[in-house]
């Protein structure tokens, strides 16, 4: 199958640094890559603020028109988001789609989900995105026949009939919030259970399902490209000392991610503010990589999710050059490469280390004819050390236990009368 050929253009407009910019720009060849699109030309402006009709001002629509002639370009990217009068007049202008960059995450995401509530959400984020800019799209909306930016809502006619497409839009509102409840049911049964939870997030391409794949055991989808991961996905995990607890992997973050995304992806999301610890998983070899980290940290506060103990997870060491410096972080962190055994097993060190500081100690002697409260012991605290006393027909334990774990009950059963 033949690649689109695809223009990317972009504003640096004055209260933008130079070094945003270039990776705002960099981040877009990413995108239009995972697309599967071919980047063939890029036209970049340096502007006070954008034009109202163009965005890029009438001289640069025109080098963008030749460009396009000249590439025999399928595609123009833009690097942020376009008003439907921009697009009306830019696809006049150039004669072939022209489509912006949240439009182009939608349709990354409209390929990525693969469960029910993925699916949903992102043909939510695509109507949302969508509605305001029906007004004079006629021309523009009569060209989606396939390729980049024409994934999601399926055969409807968006450019008939605004209430049918709110109409829409509150159905699959209802559907997100059965499937909601349906995994809110879900985290209370694994509450119920106590597990443990621990959440991979960071900025995509981090490398946060290939550490869920190495230290899980288990095969997850690992692939150069952004976005490799959308809908969250949770493996069991066992911590050096034995305690076995669970790992979540979520959606990759990115700059400036699209306001209709968020809202979105909120449930999916909320996977984050379940877990007792996060690991925020950083790419150390991007050049931007405070940047990135900065990203992560304030779509976590616009989660709410700020309170939720930390590890930095200073990722793909390997890969750093000699001039470069890890960026500063709170305590705890880790710098390792994924690949590596010995630093998986550093991580989870620190992990199980992290975690004792949220659990409380304690010393219990129980007899070893109660198998049931021994059981329990074992499966759902974290031992220190285990001790059989053959003289007084009991089992000694020193561990770590959650302060609102249902096992407490035994272990201060036991602790009163030791």
């Amino acid at each position: 199958m033949m690649k689109e050929k695809v223009i990317i253009v972009g504003c640096q407009f004055s209260h933008m640094e130079e070094e945003q910019f270039n990776m705002r720009m960099d981040e877009l060849k990413a995108l239009v890559h995972t697309a599967g699109g071919e980047i063939v030309a890029k036209i970049e402006q340096s502007r006070q603020r954008p034009d109202a009709a163009t965005y890029i001002g009438s001289g640069k629509t025109q080098e963008l028109a030749e460009a396009v002639s000249q590439k025999e370009a399928d595609l123009v990217v833009f690097n942020d988001e376009l008003t439907a009068g921009q697009v009306r007049n830019l696809d006049a202008a150039v004669d072939v789609r022209v489509i912006d960059r949240t439009q182009l995450i939608l349709d990354i995401f409209a390929g990525r989900a693969h469960t029910k509530e993925g699916k949903i959400q992102v043909e939510l984020a695509q109507l949302m995105y969508i509605l305001p800019r029906l007004s004079g799209q006629g021309q523009v909306l009569s060209r989606l026949g396939g390729g980049i930016g024409t994934r999601g809502p399926g055969e409807t006619k968006l450019e008939t009939d605004r209430r049918h497409i709110q109409r829409r839009m509150d159905d699959l509102k209802k559907q997100l919030a059965d499937v909601k409840a349906h995994r809110e049911s879900y985290r209370k049964q694994r509450r119920k259970n106590s597990n443990v939870q621990f959440a991979l997030v960071g900025y995509t391409n981090a490398g946060k399902s290939t550490l869920l794949h190495q230290l899980s055991g288990t095969e997850t989808f690992q692939e150069d490209l952004l976005f490799a991961t959308l809908d969250p996905l949770t493996r069991k995990i066992e911590l050096p000392s034995g305690y076995e607890a669970l790992l979540t992997d979520t959606v990759g973050f990115i700059q400036d991610l699209p306001t209709s995304l968020v809202a979105a992806f909120r449930s999916t999301l909320e996977e984050v503010k379940e877990a007792d610890i996060l690991l925020h998983v950083v790419d150390a070899s991007h050049p931007e990589a405070y940047a990135q980290m900065k990203t992560v940290e304030e779509l976590l506060s616009e989660l709410n999710a700020s309170s939720i103990p930390l590890i930095t997870v200073f990722n793909k060491e390997d890969r750093l050059t000699r001039t470069q410096s890890l960026p500063a972080a709170g305590k705890p962190s880790i710098s390792i490469s994924a690949f590596q055994k010995s630093d998986q097993l550093r991580l989870l060190q620190l992990m199980e280390d992290t975690l004792k500081q949220q659990m409380r100690y304690y010393h219990v002697r129980i007899p070893a004819d109660d198998g049931k409260s021994l059981a329990s012991i074992r499966r759902y605290t974290l031992i220190k050390s285990e001790e059989l006393l053959e003289d007084k027909n009991s089992f000694d334990y020193k561990g770590y236990v959650l302060e609102d774990h249902p096992v407490n009950g035994t272990i201060n059963k036991y602790e009163s009368t030791y």
